[in-house]
């Protein structure tokens, strides 16, 4: 298969950034072919040429979606970067739960849920520490840009290999079911779970007030420009005194000083300035 040329980079940076707001820096030549040329064999195009070629001709929705997801990265697994879930265990989930007491409803959203580690984990967290929240409505909503990230968030069905990454084995016991040679999360739990597509970078309808929005190592793929206008959606979308984990090298300082930084234990999180909780 040939090489991917300039001319091709600099189209399919350009097509990549206009479809999902991501940024591919100069230098990842190397990223957009590995991930493109198993889209190229599955079309039978030959190669990367051609299936540039194909996309400046228009009118091939599915290649261009298939485009779009090869080029997502979907890197997660269970109970990631520990310590946001055990700030949530600790203090955070306590807190909502007395507040919430009289609407006895907690909605929580997975930003980029990939294929749906995080999503689980959470839910896993609530049933294990959280016994009183089962006559509850607790929702997790699930979104992703990639149509096969939410179609197998719904499914809860893992290899062996993923459910090895970071799944406790008591977890894995309780709240999995064997399938084949793989595992599905249990049926009380996909139940909870909303998962749709959504491309953080276009409108959004449809999501309710949420109580906490998990949208770790997202912003990283944008420009300065697209992470101020998914912070400020995001700040309209959280509930007053709602909490916003992002990933470990994110911020939103210099970039929507309406969010103050909370630090609890080694994690932190964000709430409205003016509105954070003293600790």
């Amino acid at each position: 298969m040939t090489a991917l040329s300039a001319a091709d980079f600099e189209y399919i940076r350009g097509f990549i950034r206009t479809r999902s707001a991501i940024v591919l820096e100069p230098g990842k030549e190397y990223l957009v072919e590995s991930r493109l040329t198993p889209v190229v064999r599955k079309e039978g195009l030959g190669s990367i040429e051609s299936l540039v070629r194909k996309l400046r001709e228009g009118g091939a929705k599915g290649l261009e979606r298939m485009v779009v997801e090869a080029m997502t990265t979907n890197e997660t697994s269970f109970f990631r970067d520990i310590t946001p879930f055990e700030a949530l265990r600790k203090q955070i989930i306590p807190e909502l739960i007395e507040r919430r007491a009289s609407s006895r409803r907690l909605d929580i959203w997975s930003g980029a849920c990939s294929s749906g580690q995080e999503t689980y984990t959470m839910l896993m967290l609530l049933r294990e520490h959280f016994p009183q929240l089962a006559s509850w409505t607790v929702r997790v909503h699930a979104t992703d840009l990639s149509t096969q990230m939410v179609e197998r968030t719904q499914a809860g069905l893992y290899s062996q290999l993923e459910v090895n990454r970071g799944l406790p084995a008591a977890m894995l016991v309780k709240y999995f079911e064997r399938s084949g040679e793989n595992w599905q999360v249990v049926k009380a739990l996909r139940s909870m779970v909303e998962a749709r597509t959504l491309n953080l970078d276009a409108p959004w309808s449809g999501l309710c007030q949420m109580d906490i929005v998990l949208m770790r190592n997202v912003l990283i793929y944008f420009d300065v420009a697209t992470k101020k206008e998914i912070l400020g959606r995001v700040r309209s979308q959280m509930r007053p005194d709602g909490y916003l984990f992002l990933g470990s090298a994110e911020t939103t300082i210099g970039l929507d000083e309406s969010f103050q930084r909370v630090q609890i234990d080694k994690a932190s999180c964000y709430q409205l300035a003016g509105l954070a909780v003293a600790r």
